[in-house]
């Protein structure tokens, strides 16, 4: 799945979930060195537990972050 955030740095997020536990994570843009560290420690966990972690996470003045995003997109696929 691809999908396309707001109102953070990063553009995008690409994000595989097989029987609910994340398979490959990435995002396009953004803080490159924490994302990728986002990415790593994301998967192989269930979508679940990473949006309980996430989920309303924000970034300096802004109201959400890279990592609510993520939260987000797993929300879309669990819809």
């Amino acid at each position: 799945m691809v999908y396309k955030t707001k109102d953070v740095c990063s553009q995008e997020i690409h994000v595989e979930v097989e029987n609910g536990v994340i398979k490959a994570l990435s995002f396009i843009n953004g803080c490159n060195g924490n994302l990728k560290g986002l990415a790593a420690l994301a998967i192989g966990r269930r979508t679940d537990e990473v949006i309980n972690s996430l989920s309303g996470l924000t970034c300096n003045h802004r109201s959400t972050s890279c990592p609510d995003q993520l939260a987000q997109a797993l929300k879309n696929l669990m819809d």
